[in-house]
Parts: structure tokens; C-alpha cells; sequence
């Protein structure tokens, strides 16, 4: 379980681009949920996954992974227990290494790798085999620099390679806004595939409404730091895109635009 109490994040505190974007923020993300997130740009989506992974700090509050206050626990350590997916495809992967090598460095997460070799050739055909089931070819490129593949290539690898290791969080950042419509809607068949297996806690950014409703089992929008729509469960089934358009033009008119 996630959650983050009381929180308070100003940005470029005492300037004159001083912003306030988190003041008493409190959330909670449930054990095995798939929580999709919208909202428009500055409304602190990205800033709230950052906040749970480490990437930026808060000024006050807490947080919490699992009951364990994580609040001032490095990134690198909260990474132990979360994969995390970036727009860009190559944030994900290491582009001058083969798809093999990729692979292995995952599978190697948290592992003491001492003087051997970072490839364990034992594995090769458990990759092949994985690899197989997703019809993309990508068995018979293992030799092949990932810096060569499609983006929609490397961003199916980057989410193999964020969730080969035992997790407890997955945290996707908009990860399938930088690919084409098809290739988009296999990476998030393969993303709700994975989370149902391994049961995994999700938190999904996206600005795919049609994504954000057909996709898991609640759904937060955002708006100037603060939750504007919460729904789960049946009322989350019922939610069609139209309701989060009407919402967002509400909330624009609102605010002048």
C-alpha cells in the first residue's frame, strides 16, 4: 500500500515563480489496485510520482510504502520494491547494450554482481521464451543494440525489464504517449496482462482518457494538486470518456480558459 499524508510541496520557494502545488495533500492506493491518473498538464500528476519514487522531496508530510515510513529513504532504495515507466522509451533501457544484456541487468536488480559476468547465458532461452508470447520477434534480436529497435520496441522491453524482478509497485509516467495508436494499445494489453499476473500495486499517468477508463479499477483526476474525481469500482465501469470531457471543460471554464 502507498500512501502519502498531510504532504505540502511549493516549488522555487521565496522567487517569483514560487508555486504551491501540494498544500495538506492526502492519498491512499490500495494493495493490488490499478489507479489511472488524469488531469491537465501542471496538475501534479508526474510531480506525485515522483514524490512516491524519490525523484523530488516534500517540504512536510509523510510517506509511507507498505506502513513504513519511506519519507526520507533514498530513491535507489525505494527502487528495490518499484519498476517505473517513462515516456521515453529510452529512459528505460540502455541503448548501446544488446537486448540480451538489457535482460540481464533487470534480472540482476538488487543483485551483488561482484567480478562475474553480468550475463548469465543459462537464461537465454527463458528470455526467448518470454519474449516469444508478446509476437513482436524480438527472441531473434537478442544480439541486437536496443538502440536499434522501434520505440515501441524499447518501451515493451523497458516494461519487461521493470517488472522481471519481485515488485510490489508499478508506476507507469505516461508510457504509452511517445507511440503510434497500435503499438500503443499492445503495450497496454501487455501492461494490464502484467498487473493482473503478478498482482501488482499500479499507479498509471495518462493523458488517454479512453485508456484511463477501459484500463483498471479506479480512476483519479487531478487539478491544481488536488483530487477533483474519485471513483472505483462499479462507478468506475461506468465512467465513459464523455463524463471525464465534460469534466475537464467544466474545469477549464472555470479557470478562464
Amino acid at each position: 500500500m502507498f500512501e502519502v499524508r498531510h504532504i505540502d510541496k511549493t516549488y522555487s520557494p521565496g522567487t517569483v515563480q514560487e508555486t504551491c502545488l501540494f498544500s495538506d495533500f492526502t492519498l491512499a492506493i490500495e494493495p493490488h489496485s490499478f489507479v489511472s491518473v488524469v488531469g491537465s498538464n501542471g496538475s501534479g500528476k508526474t510531480s506525485l510520482l515522483n514524490i512516491l519514487c524519490g525523484s523530488i522531496g516534500v517540504d512536510h508530510g509523510t510517506i509511507l510504502m507498505n506502513g513504513t515510513d519511506i519519507t526520507k529513504m533514498k530513491e535507489y532504495r525505494r527502487y528495490r520494491k518499484i519498476g517505473r515507466v517513462y515516456q521515453n522509451p529510452a529512459l528505460g533501457t540502455c541503448p548501446s547494450m544488446t537486448i540480451l544484456e538489457n535482460l540481464s541487468m533487470a534480472d540482476n536488480k538488487g543483485k551483488h554482481f561482484g567480478l562475474s559476468s553480468g550475463v548469465n547465458k543459462k537464461r537465454i532461452q527463458a528470455y526467448q521464451d518470454m519474449l516469444s508470447q508478446l509476437g513482436l520477434g524480438l527472441e531473434e534480436k537478442l544480439s541486437v543494440p536496443v538502440g536499434m529497435l522501434s520505440g515501441g520496441q524499447r518501451q515493451v522491453l523497458a516494461l519487461i525489464m521493470a517488472t522481471m524482478t519481485q515488485l510490489d509497485f508499478l508506476i507507469l509516467d505516461e508510457h504509452t504517449a511517445a507511440l503510434d495508436p497500435k503499438t500503443a494499445e499492445i503495450v497496454m494489453k501487455l501492461t494490464d496482462q502484467i498487473v493482473r499476473e503478478k498482482k501488482l500495486t499500479t499507479l498509471m499517468v495518462t493523458h488517454n482518457l479512453r485508456h484511463a477508463t477501459e484500463y483498471g479499477d479506479r480512476i483519479l483526476m487531478m487539478h491544481q494538486g488536488k483530487v477533483v474525481l474519485d471513483k472505483g469500482g462499479d462507478e468506475k465501469k461506468n465512467l465513459k470518456v464523455e463524463d471525464l470531457l465534460g469534466l475537464f471543460n467544466t474545469i477549464s471554464i472555470e479557470c478562464g480558459n
